[in-house]
């Protein structure tokens, strides 16, 4: 058979395959697909930081994943209420989801689906558009069967119109139970960030496009890529052990090393408009983890933000200068982040000028050495769009210092 010919078969014979027909009938026309964007809101109080992220995000947000319920590991239920005039306001579909702990060895699966439907209950009441409930449950592989016998029960109560959705961890790959748990709910959303040791970073694009491709396979319903915005500070002990994970708010407890890791805006807009390229069948959005706000320190500024969702090119312009103090012999030391992307403090910049006195700040120290006089930066950290961070100074005897970024 000719080339041309196979190609017309494939394209005649795809559309059969029911489930995956639309994703199959975009590459034989070679259209580019476009993936939603969802966020997730998973803050517990509703800060009015985060009504205001809201408020700045619904315009490149399909569906809000709100944080409704948690179990935790000794089986405490607890729930949230979000600013539901905040919701509303947004017009946009709202998932309750509802966080049940991994290590949470037994359960009372009818207390446990009492609970949910009180959740959704009330959540009906508030004139959301509620779109229907997720279980994000990180449970082990060995309970895969339990697991998917709630889902069934829980599927079943479900009125017409809303979805059940649920989480799923690429661990779940390689168990004959995956299908069976996938097949109770309606939708999934497969979590590729912060599921591997935090020596492995944050996120690794190859490892995640492999089991977004071999997720694929295991399920014909829509499904969404969860991916991260943020950033967060693992601590060690002295054995190498993990004592604490610090995210929106830092802890008090040291270890003895530590680092910071974060979600580069640029490799993950990359990766998102590779997928939009050539997507895995069923991927229908990004269900992004979670919507920055201006009081976490650690997630995207809203215009980085903003810019990956609208698929705007990130840009990085990072400058360095010495600001004279006036009246005084003083210099301070700025990098400015002029683009429109979130960037990594750098490693070192160099100072041209011959001061007799220096200091650094903010996460940087003085390093001098035979090539001249640098700060050095000490700790990681990440320098948001629009905004500037005063590194160290200089007293020199004349002359503006100039700061070259290494």
């Amino acid at each position: 058979m000719s080339t041309l010919n196979t190609r017309l078969f494939r394209c005649l014979t795809w559309p059969l395959l029911g489930a995956v027909m639309g994703a199959a009938l975009m590459a034989c026309s070679g259209r580019k697909l476009a993936l939603s964007n969802d966020a997730y809101v998973w803050q517990r109080q509703w800060t009015p930081s985060l009504i205001d992220a809201v408020r700045q995000s619904a315009d490149q947000v399909s569906e809000w994943r709100v944080l409704a319920g948690q179990v935790d590991v000794q089986g405490n239920w607890r729930t949230f209420s979000p600013d539901w005039a905040a919701l509303a306001a947004t017009g946009k579909p709202v998932v309750a989801v509802v966080r049940i702990e991994g290590q949470l060895a037994d359960w009372n699966e009818a207390t446990l689906l009492t609970d949910v439907q009180m959740v959704l209950d009330t959540w009906r009441q508030h004139g959301l558009t509620l779109a229907g409930v997720e279980i994000d449950h990180d449970c082990a592989t060995a309970r895969l069967p339990a697991y998917a016998h709630f889902l069934a029960v829980l599927h079943s109560h479900m009125p017409a119109g809303e979805r059940l959705s649920i989480t799923a961890l690429p661990t779940w790959l390689g168990s004959a139970d995956l299908d069976a748990v996938l097949a109770q709910a309606d939708e999934a959303v497969l979590q590729v960030h912060a599921v591997q040791s935090p020596r492995a970073g944050l996120f690794n694009p190859s490892a995640a496009r492999a089991w977004l491709a071999d997720f694929a396979t295991h399920t014909h319903k829509p499904w969404r890529a969860a991916l991260p915005v943020y950033g967060m500070r693992v601590s060690w002990d002295e054995q190498g052990r993990v004592i604490t994970v610090e995210s929106e708010r830092p802890t008090l407890v040291t270890g003895a090393g530590a680092s910071e890791l974060f979600a580069d805006p640029q490799v993950m807009q990359r990766f998102v408009a590779a997928l939009e390229s050539d997507a895995p069948p069923g991927l229908v959005g990004i269900a992004w983890f979670r919507l920055p706000t201006e009081d976490d320190g650690r997630a995207w500024s809203m215009a980085t933000w903003r810019a990956v969702l609208a698929r705007i090119p990130l840009k990085a312009s990072l400058l360095g200068v010495a600001r004279a103090r006036d009246g005084t012999a003083l210099q301070d030391l700025v990098l400015i982040n002029a683009g429109n992307a979130d960037v990594s403090l750098p490693l070192l910049v160099r100072v041209n000028a011959a001061c007799n006195t220096a200091d650094g700040i903010n996460g940087y120290s003085v390093l001098r050495t035979a090539h001249g006089l640098f700060l050095q930066r000490t700790q990681s950290g990440l320098l948001r769009a629009g905004r500037q961070l005063n590194i160290g100074w200089l007293r020199c005897g004349g002359g503006t210092a100039a700061l070259h970024i290494d």
